[in-house]
C-alpha cells in the first residue's frame, strides 16, 4: 500500500499489523473503512500471516465517524462491512489501543477478537448524544461481550470509561504502557492456542430480570428521548433473536432515528460547537500567548467562580479584592464550593486541596502584575472598569490579557482607558461561573488577533465553550435575552399569568421559565441595571417597589413562603399586574399557550438575524452554541436559528409583522436578513454552510 493511503500494512514475525493514519483523530472515513477491507482481505491471503494487529498513529486509536460525510450519500464499504472484514479472519485480530476509542472506533475494537489498551485510553459509545444509537453492532457486540446492564448503561450515558474500567468490566483484555507490544505478544499467543470467540457468538448477557430493571429506570428518566427506548430494544434484541436479526433491528433504529428532527437538531449542535471554535478572521498562522498564571479581579460570586474555573485546569491563579475582610468573604465562598463538591463525591479531598492550592488570596492591584491574563469581574459599572483597566495599563506585564467580565458594557469604550487596547478583550463567565459551559469572548475594535486566539484557547483549556462576539450591547445572548425579557413583561400586561408564560417555555423544553428564573437570581439585579439605563418594565419594577425580589424575599412573581424554593401562584401579584395593565391603558385578554410560545421566541430570532447581519456573530451556528451553553435552550431544537428553520422562516416573519401591527412596535418587524430569506427560499443553515465552504 502506498505510504499516503490512510491505512498501511506491514508484515513482520508472523503478524500483519493494520495501521490507520487519518489525522487529527483517525476518523472512519471512506478511505479508511475501505483500507480495513483490503488489509484484512490482504493479511487473510498470506500464508506468513499467523495474526493480525489493528493500531493507529497518534494518541487516538479512532474517534468515530467522519463528520464531514454527515448528510451525504454513503461510500462503500460501510463501517459494519469493515468490522466484519476483520472480525471474520481466521486469523486471530488483537486490536491496540493507543487512546480515544469512541463510536465507531470502539465498535471496530469489538469487532476484533481481543483488545489492548494503554493506561490512558477512553472508551465509549456517545452515539446518544448525537440523538442516534451505536449503528456498527455496538448494540449486538457489546452486550454479548461484557453484559446487557453494564453495555446499556455505557451506551445511554454517553460518557467514556477508563482503559482500566473497561478491563474491570471485560471489554478490554489487558491494559499495557506498550499497548502496541503487549497486543503482538498476546496475537501470538492466541495463534497458538487458537483463534477466540468472537464478541458476536459469545452470550454472556447476564440476568434478563436485571436488565428489564434497568431499562425501565432509564426509560422512566428518559421518557423525552427516543434514542433510549432505542438502546434497550436493539439490546433488548441480543436475548431474543440471533445476531444477524439483532444487527437488523440495530440497524432500523439507526436509520430511523437519523432521520427524526430531535437527532437532527443534536447532530447540528455537535457540529455547530465545533465550528464555533474557528475564529473568523483570524490571520493565518496566528499563535496565542502562553498563559501559565492568571489574575482575577473581584472575590464576589462571580470572580470567584473564575477563579475556581482556573485552579480546575491546573493554571495558578490571584484573586484580588479591594479589602482583606472581601478577599476573606470570597475565599471562603470558594472554599465551600469545594467542600460541597467534596460532600457530594465529585471531587476528592485531594483533589480540593490541589486545587485551593493554586488560588492565592491578595488586596491590591499590584497582585496582577505577574499575570499572563487579567480578569476582571467587578460591578456593571463603566466608570469603575475604566478606572481598573486604566490602573491596568501600568501594572499588567507587557502581552499580558486584558480581559473584562461585562454582560452588557461597550468593551472598545473600556479599551479606550487603556494605551493598550490591542491586549484588551471580553472574556464574559456565564453564573456559576465554575460550573457553565459558554463563555463569550468579545472581540474589540482594536483586540490583536494572537489577544483573540489566547481568549478563545484559553477557553477550551478551561473547559468551556468559546463563541467569539462582537461589541454591542449584551452581545450574543444577553442582546436576545433582552427581547424575551421584553415580550414576557407585554405578555403580563395584556394578559397572560406568570405562570403561563413560564408553561410555554417548559413545555418547549426550557427547564424553567423567565419568571420563575427571575425569582431565582432576584429581580433586584434588573432593576438596578434598568436605573442606570433609564429603562423601565412596569410588572417587574413595582413588584421591585413592593420589596417583592424573588426566593431571596420569599416574595417575587410567585410565592416562596413555603419552602423557600417551590414557587405556588399569588392573587397579590395578579391583582398588581391587573393595575399595572390599567395604567398603560390595556384591555386584558386570555392569551393561547402557541402564541405566547411565538411572541417568546420569534423577536429573539429576529434578533438573532440582525447579529448576524451586523457581524456580530460570524455563523447562525454561533447563535445557538451561545443558547445552548448559556441559556438552557432545549438542545434537541437545536438552538434558536435552527429552530427557525424548521418552523419555516415565511411563518415567522408573517408572525412578526402581526405583532409589529397589534403592538406598534416597529422593533418587531422582521428583520432585513431574515426577509431576504424568507422570500428567496433561504435559511440560516445555507448561510453557515456558504461560510464553511
Amino acid at each position: 500500500m502506498a505510504d499516503q493511503e490512510p491505512v498501511t500494512l506491514s508484515i513482520e514475525g508472523g503478524i500483519a499489523e493494520i495501521r490507520i493514519s487519518n489525522p487529527p483523530v483517525n476518523a472512519l472515513s471512506a478511505a479508511v473503512r475501505g483500507g480495513l477491507v483490503r488489509a484484512a482481505e490482504a493479511a487473510a491471503a498470506d500464508p506468513s500471516v499467523r495474526a493480525v494487529v489493528v493500531t493507529a498513529e497518534g494518541r487516538t486509536f479512532i474517534a468515530g465517524a467522519d463528520i464531514t460525510e454527515f448528510g451525504k450519500p454513503p461510500i462503500p464499504p460501510s463501517l459494519p462491512e469493515a468490522i466484519a472484514a476483520l472480525e471474520g479472519l481466521a486469523k486471530p485480530v488483537v486490536a491496540a489501543i493507543n487512546g480515544a476509542a469512541l463510536g465507531g472506533g470502539l465498535e471496530v475494537a469489538l469487532g476484533c477478537h481481543a483488545r489492548v489498551a494503554a493506561p490512558a485510553a477512553r472508551l465509549g459509545l456517545p452515539e446518544i448524544k448525537l440523538g442516534l444509537l451505536p449503528g456498527a453492532g455496538g448494540t449486538q457486540r457489546l452486550p454479548r461481550l461484557v453484559g446487557a446492564v453494564p453495555a446499556l448503561r455505557l451506551m445511554t450515558d454517553g460518557n467514556p470509561v477508563s482503559a482500566g474500567d473497561a478491563q474491570a468490566m471485560g471489554l478490554v483484555d489487558e491494559v499495557a504502557e506498550d499497548a502496541l507490544a503487549a497486543a503482538r505478544a498476546l496475537a501470538l499467543r492466541l495463534a497458538d492456542a487458537g483463534r477466540p470467540t468472537p464478541s458476536r457468538d459469545r452470550m454472556d448477557l447476564g440476568s434478563r430480570e436485571a436488565f428489564e430493571e434497568a431499562a425501565a429506570a432509564l426509560l422512566k428518566k428518559g421518557a423525552e428521548n427516543p434514542s433510549i427506548g432505542a438502546c434497550v430494544d436493539a439490546v433488548r434484541a441480543a436475548f431474543d433473536k440471533p445476531f444477524e436479526e439483532g444487527m437488523a433491528a440495530e440497524r432500523a433504529h439507526f436509520l430511523r432515528l437519523r432521520e427524526d428532527p430531535r437527532s437532527k437538531a443534536l447532530r447540528h449542535v455537535f457540529l455547530a460547537e465545533r465550528a464555533a471554535a474557528r475564529i473568523p478572521g483570524l490571520p493565518k498562522g496566528t499563535k496565542p500567548r502562553p498563559v501559565e498564571r492568571a489574575a482575577v479581579i473581584g472575590a464576589g460570586t462571580m470572580g470567584g467562580g473564575i477563579a475556581m474555573s482556573f485552579a480546575n485546569a491546573g493554571i495558578p491563579v490571584t484573586l484580588i479584592e479591594t479589602s482583606e475582610e472581601n478577599l476573606a468573604r470570597g475565599l471562603e465562598r470558594v472554599a465551600g464550593n469545594y467542600a460541597t463538591s467534596v460532600k457530594r463525591g465529585s471531587l476528592s479531598e485531594e483533589a480540593r486541596a490541589k486545587r485551593m492550592g493554586l488560588i492565592e488570596g491578595k488586596v491590591g492591584l499590584e497582585a496582577a502584575a505577574g499575570a499572563d491574563v487579567i480578569v476582571e469581574a467587578v460591578f456593571e459599572e463603566m466608570g469603575l472598569k475604566k478606572e481598573i483597566f486604566g490602573k491596568l495599563q501600568e501594572i499588567a506585564r507587557p502581552g499580558a490579557v486584558l480581559a473584562t467580565n461585562t454582560s452588557y458594557l461597550d468593551v472598545d469604550e473600556i479599551a479606550a482607558s487603556t494605551r493598550r487596547p490591542g491586549d484588551v478583550l471580553g472574556m464574559h463567565f456565564f453564573s456559576p461561573a465554575n460550573v457553565m459551559k459558554l463563555l463569550e469572548v468579545v472581540r474589540g475594535r482594536e483586540t490583536a488577533p494572537d489577544a483573540l486566539a489566547t481568549a478563545v484557547e484559553l477557553g477550551r483549556k478551561l473547559a468551556k465553550v468559546p463563541v467569539v462576539s462582537g461589541v454591542c450591547y449584551g452581545f450574543i445572548g444577553n442582546r436576545m435575552l433582552a427581547r424575551r425579557t421584553a415580550m414576557a413583561e407585554r405578555l403580563l400586561q395584556e394578559g397572560a399569568l406568570p405562570q403561563e408564560v413560564d408553561k410555554a417555555l417548559t413545555d418547549f423544553g426550557f427547564r424553567m421559565g423567565p419568571f420563575a428564573m427571575a425569582d431565582l437570581a432576584g429581580l433586584d439585579i434588573g432593576w438596578r441595571i434598568r436605573k442606570a439605563t433609564g429603562k423601565t418594565s412596569p410588572v417587574a419594577d413595582a413588584l421591585c417597589e413592593a420589596g417583592r425580589l424573588g426566593q431571596k424575599t420569599k416574595r417575587g412573581y410567585y410565592d416562596y413562603s413555603g419552602d423557600g424554593r417551590t414557587g405556588t401562584p399569588d392573587p397579590e401579584v395578579l391583582a398588581l399586574i391587573e393595575r399595572v395593565s390599567a395604567e398603560q391603558g390595556l384591555t386584558r385578554r386570555s392569551i393561547p399557550q402557541e402564541e405566547i410560545l411565538e411572541r417568546l421566541l420569534y423577536p429573539m430570532i429576529n434578533e438573532g438575524a440582525r447579529i448576524l447581519e451586523e457581524g456580530v456573530a460570524a455563523r447562525a451556528g454561533d447563535i445557538d452554541t451561545v443558547w445552548l451553553n448559556g441559556y438552557g435552550w432545549p438542545a434537541w431544537t437545536g438552538g434558536p436559528m435552527f429552530h427557525a428553520d424548521l418552523v419555516g422562516l415565511p411563518r415567522i416573519v408573517a408572525r412578526l409583522r402581526d405583532f409589529a401591527a397589534a403592538s406598534g412596535d416597529d422593533s418587531l418587524q422582521p428583520a432585513a436578513l431574515l426577509l431576504r430569506l424568507a422570500e428567496s427560499g433561504g435559511s440560516f443553515a445555507s448561510l453557515d454552510q456558504k461560510e464553511a465552504a
